[in-house]
């Protein structure tokens, strides 16, 4: 499978070390890859919420001579139909639709190396318990998560309120035996979101995040990030992505549970005893 545009401009902004404000050009670029190539500096810049030097400086940061000379060579490594090609038939819910079918396309291109989930996996697997962190937006992620997380994962501990308590609960899982922690970062990111992480950092548990792109916020305090775009066409972020890759970490670390399959059956079984469900 081919890299999709969205994916190899990811790889042209890795290993680069940006400012919180370049990170934020990244992103709306990875984000709108098929209209970026066709774009001035200054309709970048008001597109990401930035100045035009801003921009510039973010051409020069990748190693380019200025902005002209990173779109041409954007228009090479991410090649995309221009906006006037495009279907523009659709009424704005239909379009929001689309925008979450094009980031599941960019989260299976990513799949296609399986080597961060199946390691995200093998990881969630070993900690004992597994506290599940997600607040405000991606609380649903995390609740979602460590719901079906339970069937098969002798101790899940779900963390989706903020507060005081927050930091106390990660030392407490720490403290039983926990050696990771799974994050749910969606914008807007909240602050109590990376202040725990560090809090986890700190007290020697590896985290794993599931974040909207590589350049998010929490990005510098999880050891391991697995991209998930969110959808923009609506008046609230869609995360269709970021939960379709949470029942893919699930999968992972069911397989890498020994006795995953014999707790799922023990739960069936005593769901048909209980009458739990009707079908």
């Amino acid at each position: 499978m081919s890299d999709s545009p969205a994916a190899r401009l990811q790889k042209l902004f890795e290993g680069h070390r940006l400012t919180p404000t370049q990170r934020r050009i990244a992103h709306c670029m990875v984000r709108g890859a098929a209209e970026v190539p066709f774009l001035s500096s200054v309709e970048l810049a008001e597109l990401a919420g930035v100045s035009q030097p801003s921009v510039t400086r973010f051409a020069v940061a990748l190693g380019f001579d200025g902005y002209p000379a990173l779109r041409r060579h954007l228009r090479e490594v991410a090649p995309a139909e221009p906006p006037a090609a495009r279907e523009e038939s659709y009424n704005e819910y239909q379009q929001a639709v689309e925008g979450e079918i094009e980031n599941l396309r960019r989260l299976a291109t990513m799949l296609a190396d399986p080597a961060p989930v199946e390691e995200a996996g093998r990881l969630l697997a070993g900690s004992s318990p597994l506290p599940v962190l997600g607040l405000r937006a991606a609380s649903s992620q995390a609740r979602g998560f460590a719901y079906f997380a339970a069937k098969v994962h002798p101790d899940v501990r779900l963390l989706d309120e903020g507060g005081s308590m927050l930091a106390d609960r990660i030392d407490a899982a720490a403290a039983a035996g926990a050696s990771a922690l799974l994050c749910f970062a969606l914008p807007r990111h909240p602050r109590e979101v990376v202040e725990a992480l560090e809090h986890a950092r700190a007290a020697g548990l590896t985290t794993v995040t599931v974040a909207d792109s590589a350049f998010a916020p929490v990005a510098r305090y999880s050891d391991l990030l697995i991209p998930a775009p969110v959808g923009t066409g609506l008046a609230f972020d869609t995360a269709c992505a970021p939960m379709l890759l949470g029942r893919v970490l699930l999968e992972a670390m069911a397989d890498a549970l020994p006795d995953a399959q014999a707790r799922l059956e023990s739960f069936d079984a005593r769901a048909a005893a209980r009458g739990l469900f009707v079908d």
